[in-house]
């Protein structure tokens, strides 16, 4: 019989802020690093790739039309932004595979000229991923991100069971939440920008809700981590970086202050949440936990009512521009099948 052990690791250390490829570098680092310990499935924040976009929050000038300086750091953040494929993903996906371990990366994702938070979870052959892109962006994150579509609303098959996630504050979202439950999750990653007690709240509902272990994944980053990394950056017009000189706070302060944490299907915390400070949180889990909680609670099997209650989810790409030899390709699949 296998065993239903597994052991999971949640990163809570800051990228090389806006720089992609030094972060990568530092991802398959901490990748290996975790691995050394035995960990089987690893998950990193929100946009750890390169960073999380904590000017919006922060800087007073961050949403004024047309200033230069949030057009230069959103320039900085585009050119350092992940394109799927490309040869940092390839790194990425060799790092997994020499760990022998999942992976579940937050990254910027430059698709065409718009950028998606996005999810990254890669298998343990070098070769598989998917993703899931965040549904909306929340307030001033809009004048960033598009919006994803149902088409990356999944869940990644491992060996121990569906791996799934949500991005932020779509763990608010009831009917986000019943589609991955629909997929039967054994592990949930709920990435944070960092998590403080009101997204705990959301993850441990969650927990409970689905009936699976989650890894809140939170990031720490100091304000002088963050501009000695931009500083470095090479060809950077110093001048034009008031946005993010205008952040709050001693060079020491945390901005994002971390908060990950592991959780039991039982709402209860296997691992507490720590906070302002790197480390990469480890915690062996006994996946047979989500056998006990299930004959109570299931919300999309005896628990479910679909008499009453049924949700639709278009799952197929939204695109707005269609060429006729796409509609014949697809014509021509769908022909094929029926014979």
């Amino acid at each position: 019989m296998k065993s239903s052990l597994c052991s999971v690791a949640v990163i809570q250390h800051p990228p090389v802020y806006l720089n992609l490829a030094k972060s990568v570098e530092r991802a398959c680092m901490l990748i290996e690093e975790a691995a050394s310990r035995g960990a089987d499935i690893i998950a990193f924040p929100e946009t750890w790739l390169p960073g999380y976009p904590i000017w919006l929050d922060l800087s007073p000038g961050a949403a004024l039309w047309d200033y230069p300086p949030a057009k230069a750091v959103f320039r900085i953040l585009v050119q350092n932004s992940l394109k799927i494929p490309s040869p940092s993903l390839t790194k990425l996906l060799a790092a997994a595979h020499d760990a022998h371990a999942y992976v579940i990366m937050g990254a910027h994702e430059l698709k065409g000229h718009t950028l998606y938070n996005t999810m990254i979870f890669m298998g343990r052959d070098g070769t598989s991923y998917t993703l899931h892109r965040k549904l909306i962006p929340t307030y001033t994150e809009r004048m960033i991100w598009g919006r994803g579509d149902g088409s990356t609303l999944k869940v990644f098959p491992t060996e121990v069971g569906g791996v799934g996630g949500l991005i932020c504050w779509k763990h608010f979202m009831p009917l986000a939440r019943a589609a991955m439950h629909a997929q039967y999750e054994t592990i949930h990653v709920a990435q944070w920008p960092w998590a403080k007690e009101l997204h705990h709240l959301a993850s441990r509902h969650y927990a409970f809700e689905g009936q699976c272990f989650v890894l809140v994944a939170g990031c720490v980053l100091t304000r002088g981590e963050l501009l000695t990394s931009v500083n470095a950056l090479p060809g950077i017009d110093r001048e034009r970086l008031d946005l993010l000189e205008d952040l709050p706070g001693s060079e020491k302060e945390y901005l994002l202050k971390g908060g990950s944490a592991v959780i039991a299907p039982d709402s209860s915390y296997v691992i507490d949440p720590r906070y302002d400070t790197p480390l990469i949180v480890h915690a062996d889990i006994d996946l047979d936990c989500i056998l006990e909680g299930i004959s109570t609670l299931d919300t999309s099997g005896h628990y479910a009512r679909p008499d009453v209650f049924q949700l639709k989810v278009d799952d197929s790409p939204q695109k707005d521009v269609i060429f006729s030899h796409e509609r014949e390709k697809k014509s021509d699949v769908n022909s094929s099948q029926r014979q």
